[in-house]
């Protein structure tokens, strides 16, 4: 054996290792506020940094040093301090904004619960329905896309379909497909309060949230909630636009579903779908990125179709096997839009 590349594998291994340690104390950065304190007050020492946050020392302490090992925060051994270096706190501090990233690191407890069932669905098959998904889950998804769906969707992804955004303008018709919990129909309600945005899931945990959503946002009059699927919504009045982001590679029957999206589009009318950014050949998906897609395919994605028998797709399609599925439920045109994203791809489909 070559033993230059046992120890580089070894190397690897305590990395991976060191990585998933590293995502979950940066998950409890961002939920107890620890990085939001340190970018507010600067360099503390760790009795300090504690007070400020309110939490036990001791925790303080052992999490504080951890991130500087990991390299999340900065250490002044002659002040004895840490603080969060302003590049980090942009990303790590900014809940809220389309730049931030610590929804990602929530996404680590709830997959991790699911583990043991997802091994045994390894063993005898099947997989674990996103119902049974913690809620932490949901919560995660939310800080993920919140920010993106509030700042870009409207402002940015949807005026690359300018003739679309007329539509809305002057009072269309809009659905989004998988609406979880409910923040893309607040942007757009908010941005097109003379259109009708409806959203549709299955799941009645995400419906409650989603309710909550735009209760607090105050778009209860443009907007509709329906906890079914597809198939269930009615098709007329038809769809000037459908949003299905980040959720037809979930789906048991991808092509089923958007064949009935298909059937509720308005003539001229869109369908938004917005997909992992991974490449075709896995060899060229041997990066971070990809890495951390195939992940949460595994351990999300994938299971949630194999739990209903479905065509288990995972989130690591790529641009090709993306197309064939709309080119198998009868859309005629497809368009990659041309959005600026380092994680995502959009398409703008239509009939």
């Amino acid at each position: 054996m070559d033993k230059a590349r046992m120890k580089a594998m070894a190397d690897r291994v305590f990395r991976d290792v060191a990585g998933g340690m590293a995502a979950g104390l940066a998950w409890l950065g961002c939920e107890t506020g620890l990085f939001s304190v340190l970018a507010e007050r600067g360099p503390l020492g760790f009795a300090a940094l504690a007070e400020a946050s309110g939490l036990v020392p001791r925790y303080v302490e052992e999490w504080a040093r951890g991130m500087v090992a990991a390299g999340y925060l900065d250490y002044d051994p002659a002040a004895e301090t840490v603080s969060l270096p302003a590049e980090h706190a942009w990303l790590l501090a900014s809940d809220g904004t389309d730049h931030y990233m610590g929804g990602l690191f929530g996404m680590v407890p709830p997959l991790m619960a699911v583990a043991p069932r997802i091994r045994t669905a390894f063993r005898e098959g099947g997989g674990v329905p996103f119902a049974d998904f913690p809620p932490e889950c949901r919560h995660a998804i939310d800080l993920m896309n919140r920010g993106n769906y509030e700042h870009r969707l409207a402002g940015y992804w949807l005026q690359q379909l300018p003739d679309t955004v007329a539509r809305l303008e002057a009072g269309g018709r809009v659905l989004d497909l998988g609406c979880g919990n409910g923040q893309v129909v607040v942007a757009l309600a908010r941005a097109f309060p003379a259109s009708t945005i409806v959203g549709v899931d299955p799941d009645a945990a995400s419906i409650a949230q989603a309710h909550a959503a735009v209760a607090d946002a105050g778009v209860g009059a443009n907007t509709e909630l329906v906890q079914a699927t597809l198939d269930a919504v009615p098709l007329d009045p038809p769809y000037d636009l459908v949003t299905a982001c980040d959720c037809l590679h979930d789906l048991p029957d991808p092509v089923g579903v958007l064949r009935d999206v298909r059937a509720r589009l308005a003539p001229d009318g869109v369908l938004l779908a917005i997909e992992p950014r991974v490449a075709d050949r896995l060899e060229d998906n041997v990066n971070p990125l990809a890495a951390m897609f195939y992940g949460f395919s595994v351990f999300h994605c994938t299971t949630q179709s194999m739990a209903h028998d479905g065509a288990a797709l995972g989130a690591c399609l790529g641009p090709t096997r993306t197309r064939a599925l709309f080119a198998e439920a009868g859309f005629s045109r497809v368009d990659e839009v041309d959005v600026r994203s380092p994680v995502n791809l959009f398409y703008a489909v239509r009939a």
